[in-house]
């Protein structure tokens, strides 16, 4: 590659050619300028005056925040994110730069069972070593990194199938308490029918198909979106479901915000007053987000986690934040935080 780039300079200018006059520079006497200057590292005031001077709507980097984010709401972000953090939390978060461009060279650093990847001094991913099966040399200067993969398949998966086909066969003459029909879900991605039954919930679509004990149901999030008009219902479980080779331990189910809905719960007064008392009523009218997620809260029991007292600069519940390469929204809760 040099030997290439060196033959097509030379190609392009020619050869040098023998001086028979030099110039004195000294003695011209130039004001002489100090350039130490142009090799010290750039500065935070430096790069916010070159921000100031861009265009709004350009942005600045690979991450996609425009000027007109980085002059309106950082600053105002970060400072009520870390005022939040400090009043709830009493902790103070701490800034790390991280390298955003793109590299496939620079320096490791392993730290216990974790190995990050430095491009000069900032960071830009981390391996955590225990997902690492297992390692080799390729050559001289590579070293291979083999991850966990769960491929089972085989008999258990068919005795599976057989189990799920009884279970289900069982529990599809009950009729649902309520449904909710074309309900768009961000993970896993499709559009489904939900129904709700007295002891799971059935997510029903052209290709997939899940049932979902309410026992499974660690808890409940309705999380609206900032500057958008869609709510979204995030449904936590453990044990995860699973689609294909992933696992999904969050349905995410969103919601137009302005939807209205009545709906009838299919359960005889005595099973309301005797077994759900206080916690589900007859009937919901109102906004299809909150009608979904009383309704499941009543049946499942599980808690329904709302936002704080935490406001962006703009009035929304949540601040656009990147997680290593995944771009999205964090959401500040009162005892911790969802991205």
């Amino acid at each position: 590659m040099e030997d290439m780039a060196t033959e097509h300079y030379v190609e392009m200018l020619g050869e040098p050619a023998a001086r028979h006059f030099m110039l004195n520079l000294d003695a011209l006497n130039l004001p002489a300028v100090d350039t130490t200057a142009l090799e010290l590292p750039v500065s935070e005031d430096e790069i916010w005056a070159t921000i100031w001077e861009l265009p709004p709507d350009k942005a600045p980097g690979l991450d996609g925040f425009t000027a007109r984010f980085f002059l309106t709401r950082w600053s105002m972000d970060v400072s009520n994110l870390t005022n939040f953090m400090q009043k709830n939390m009493s902790i103070s978060p701490d800034e790390k730069q991280l390298a955003v461009s793109g590299h496939n060279w620079g320096m490791v650093d392993l730290d216990g069972s974790m190995l990050t990847f430095m491009v000069g001094s900032k960071q830009a991913f981390q391996v955590f070593l225990a997902d690492v099966s297992q390692t080799q040399m390729q050559g001289k200067t590579d070293v291979l990194l083999e991850f966990h993969v769960d491929d089972t398949t085989g008999a258990n998966e068919l005795f599976w199938k057989a189990i799920l086909e009884e279970t289900d066969g069982s529990s599809s003459s009950e009729e649902a308490v309520v449904t909710f029909d074309g309900i768009a879900i961000l993970t896993p991605r499709g559009r489904y029918g939900v129904e709700l039954h007295l002891s799971f919930l059935r997510l029903q679509g052209q290709a997939s198909d899940f049932k979902i004990q309410y026992s499974s149901i660690i808890r409940l999030f309705l999380l609206p979106k900032s500057n958008n008009p869609h709510t979204m219902v995030v449904v936590t479980l453990d044990p995860p479901i699973r689609k294909g080779q992933t696992l999904y331990p969050h349905i995410v189910i969103q919601f137009e915000n302005d939807t209205v809905v009545e709906k009838n719960m299919k359960l005889s007064r005595e099973l309301l007053d005797e077994k759900y008392e206080g916690r589900l009523e007859g009937s919901y009218q109102g906004l299809v987000h909150e009608v979904f997620a009383k309704a499941l809260r009543g049946l499942s029991g599980s808690k329904v986690t709302r936002p704080g007292s935490f406001r962006s600069s703009q009035g929304g519940y949540a601040v656009k934040s990147s997680l290593k390469a995944e771009d999205g929204l964090l959401y500040p809760l009162e005892k911790g935080f969802f991205f």
